[in-house]
This record gives structure tokens, sequence and C-alpha cells, in this order.
């Protein structure tokens, strides 16, 4: 009887929980979609629908002209492909070198290791700043390549906290085993380790994919006008329609900045919104798995 009992307050706990978390979620929800939608219906309409506020969550009078006027833009496409190269090799580089540092830092028994990871998390709050970094990157002859993008923001150190995190929490007796089947630490990361830490590097690989796709201010910083992302290629569009209307533009000029603004935000957006489905479910488990810091 008494379990029964328990059963029940328990299906009623959670009913009343459902009953106030759905409809909180479902308000969450429409406050991150509505206006994602008003942008979507924004950059497909038409500048006169815009300028008579006629426009709500469906395009008015259908055209592809804001995105034609980004499409068109000189170097848009060699943009992209900057972006795609800092984005992808950025992402990889920073795996690589995330792995192979927080590997050693998840064992307890590694000589410094307090004192390394006492720098890993003062170096979270305290740094050079723009003009010394910048200096080194100069000295290091890497400003106007890649490099300079693609190496000096390589590891970060929340992302590398959540690695040494994940590394703690698989089972010692693994290793334990591997190391008397004759593996060493290296073949142990590789053929154990990373297969087992799927949630953890696609959390982390989002991290990182997110941030060097959306850099923009160092790239205007470290590199030549002719390599620059796609981020810094639509901000410059965005603020070339903005001077062009405050300059005295014309109200369909006006409605057009408005449509092209939002045509903007869709093209940078849509690629990560595209792919966070796909790693939704690791994302999810990797922080909470590496959410715990020492």
């Amino acid at each position: 009887m008494k379990r029964s009992e328990n059963k029940n307050k328990i299906r009623e706990r959670k009913s009343i929980l459902s009953f106030i978390t759905i409809p909180v979620m479902v308000v969450v929800t429409l406050v991150c979609i509505i206006p994602f939608l008003y942008i979507i219906a924004m950059s497909f309409s038409s500048p006169a629908a815009i300028i008579n506020n006629r426009v709500s969550l469906w395009p008015v009078n259908f055209n592809f002209d804001a995105y034609r006027s980004v499409f068109s833009y000189p170097n848009f496409f060699r943009a992209y492909g900057y972006t795609l190269i800092f984005t992808i090799g950025g992402t990889l580089i920073s795996l690589a070198m995330m792995v192979l540092f927080a590997y050693p830092l998840s064992k307890e028994q590694l000589k410094g290791r307090k004192f390394i990871m006492k720098m890993v998390v003062f170096s979270m709050f305290f740094s050079g700043g723009l003009i010394p970094n910048y200096l080194l990157v100069s000295n290091l002859h890497l400003t106007g390549s890649i490099w300079a993008i693609l190496l000096p923001f390589s590891i970060n150190q929340f992302c590398l906290i959540i690695l040494i995190n994940f590394f703690k929490s698989i089972p010692a007796e693994i290793e334990e085993a591997a190391i008397i089947d004759g593996l060493g630490y290296f073949g142990i990361l590789t053929r154990i380790v990373l297969p087992l830490s799927g949630p953890a590097l696609a959390t982390v690989g989002l991290y990182t994919a997110v941030f060097f796709w959306n850099s923009w201010f160092y790239p205007l910083i470290y590199l030549n006008s002719s390599q620059y992302p796609v981020m810094l290629l639509l901000r410059n569009i965005v603020n070339g329609s903005t001077l062009a209307v405050e300059t005295g533009g014309s109200g369909a000029q006006f409605a057009l900045s408005i449509s092209v603004k939002s045509a903007v935000i869709i093209v940078s957006s849509l690629p990560l919104i595209v792919l966070y489905p796909f790693l939704q479910k690791y994302f999810v488990k990797g922080m909470t798995v590496g959410a715990v810091k020492e």
C-alpha cells in the first residue's frame, strides 16, 4: 500500500511539474522563434511593404532583392570560403591542441598538475590585452596570414576544463586494462578515450566553430582586406547600407537597407542553425558530464 501511495504521489508531482514547465517552455520557444520568423519575412518582403508596416510573420510581395544585394557584393563568396577555412581548420586545430592539453591534466598523478590548472583558471580572468596580443602576433610574423586567426585562439580555457572533467569521468579500469594489453598513453587516447568522448568533443567543437564563424574583430585587426571572413564582409554591408540612408537616402532605400540587414542575419546564422540539430544530443550530454569544475 505504501509503495502504491508513493508512486501516486510521484505521479502527481510529475503531472504538476509538467503542467507548469510545458507552458513556460512553449512561451520561451515562441519568444525565440517569432523574432526569427519576422526577420525572415522582412528579408523576403518588398520595400513598399516594409515602409507601410504590412510585414508581420509572412513575406509581403515576395522577392529576393535583399539576397541579390548581399550575394552580389564583391568578394562575397571568397569571404565565405575564408570563413569555412577558419571555422573548419580552427575547430580541428583547437580540438587537437585541447585534447593533447586536457588528457594529461586529467591525471591526478601528473607532477605540477595543480599549478598548471591554477594558471589555466587565472588566464580565464586576466589577459595581456589587445595591444600585447597584437605585438606578439606581429613579432611571430603571423599578421596577414590565416595562422593569425587559427593559432592564437586555438585553446579556450572553459572548453579545456570541460574536456578535463569529461576525461576524468572515464573509468580508470578501462585504461588499466589497456595498459596491461600493451597500449601506451597515446594509444589509449586515440583508441579508447577519444571514441568514448564523442559528447564532449561535439560540445567543445560546437563552441569553437561558433566562435570562429562569428569572429570579425580579430580578422579586422590581423588580416588583409582580401582575407576578410564573411562576418566582417556582412558587417561592412550593413554599415554601408546604413550610411547610405543616413546621408539622405529615400524611404525606399531605408526599407531596402532593413531588408538587407535581415538577409544578412539569415545568411550569417543559417549554417549554424542547420548544424545544431545534428549535435544537440551530444551537446546536452557533454555539458552535463563536463560541467563540474574542480
